[in-house]
C-alpha cells in the first residue's frame, strides 16, 4: 500500500483536499503491539473521515490526498523532528511496538513520501485553497466533554476561517472557533504546505460520532460542500 492515496477530481475547482490520518493501515513488518480493538479507536485513525473526504471529493470536483498509513505508524501531522511523530503512547494508550522504532526509516517511507505528493499537487496546479480535514473524539479519556460538532483550526492565515465560520453557525452547527484544540499549536501540513506558501487553507474537525455511519458521512457531506464552496467563491 502507497504512503499516500490520491481521490480524483479536477484540480481546475481551485480545491485540493488532504486528509492525514484518513487510514487505520499498518504496513507489513511493523508491530505496533496494541489490541485489535485499539485500530478502530481514534489514537489510530480519524473515524469516518476518509469515507467523508470521498463523500466531498465527489460533491466539489476536486483531487484529495489521503494518508496511507495510521497515526501510530507516523503522525503525517506533526514536524519531522516532532517527538511525537513516532507515538510511544496516545491518549493514555500505550504503543509498545514504537519503543525503539526505526524512526527514520518511517520518516522515509511514509511521511516523507506523503509530504511530497501534496507538495507535488501544490507545485503542479496551485489550488485557491487548501482544504485539511481530520475528526475528533467526543471526549479523550481525562478530559472534558466536546460539545461541538466542527471545529476550524488555523494558525495566522484567517482569510478562509473568517469566511467559513459564520457560514457553519448559519448552518445550525455547534461550531469550534480553533476548537476542540488550537491550530496555533498543531498545524503542522497546513504550516508546511499552506501558510509557507502562501495559500488559504480550511481546516474542519468534524465530531467523529457524526460521521461514524453512512448515513452521517452523506448527512455532513451535504452540509460541509456548500459552505467549503462559498469559502472558496469568497476568497479575493
Amino acid at each position: 500500500m502507497s504512503a499516500w492515496a490520491d481521490l480524483p477530481g479536477d484540480p481546475a475547482t481551485g480545491l485540493l483536499l488532504t486528509a492525514d490520518h484518513a487510514s487505520d493501515h499498518v504496513p507489513d513488518g511493523i508491530d505496533l503491539g496494541v489490541p485489535a480493538a485499539m485500530m478502530r479507536e481514534h489514537v489510530a485513525v480519524d473515524i469516518g473521515v476518509a469515507p467523508l473526504a470521498r463523500a466531498l471529493c465527489a460533491a466539489l470536483g476536486c483531487p484529495g490526498i489521503l494518508g496511507g498509513t495510521s497515526r501510530l505508524v507516523i503522525d503525517l501531522n506533526r514536524e519531522e523532528d516532532a517527538p511525537g511523530l513516532v507515538p510511544v503512547e496516545s491518549d493514555g494508550r500505550p504503543v509498545p511496538g514504537n519503543i525503539g522504532a526505526d524512526r527514520q526509516a518511517r520518516i522515509d517511507r511514509y511521511w516523507r513520501p506523503y509530504h511530497a505528493r501534496i507538495a507535488g499537487a501544490l507545485a503542479a496546479h496551485r489550488p485557491r485553497l487548501l482544504l485539511s480535514l481530520h475528526s475528533f473524539t467526543p471526549r479523550l479519556r481525562d478530559g472534558a466533554p466536546r460539545p461541538w460538532t466542527v471545529g476550524v483550526l488555523y494558525d495566522h492565515d484567517e482569510r478562509a476561517p473568517r469566511l467559513a465560520l459564520p457560514l457553519l453557525a448559519a448552518a445550525g452547527l455547534a461550531v469550534g472557533d480553533n476548537q476542540p484544540y488550537s491550530g496555533r499549536l498543531l498545524n503542522a501540513t497546513m504550516n508546511t504546505h499552506a501558510e509557507a506558501a502562501g495559500i488559504p487553507y480550511l481546516g474542519l474537525e468534524v465530531r467523529q460520532d457524526g460521521i461514524a455511519d453512512p448515513a452521517g458521512v452523506a448527512r455532513w457531506a451535504g452540509l460541509l460542500a456548500p459552505v467549503i464552496a462559498a469559502t472558496l467563491d469568497g476568497l479575493p
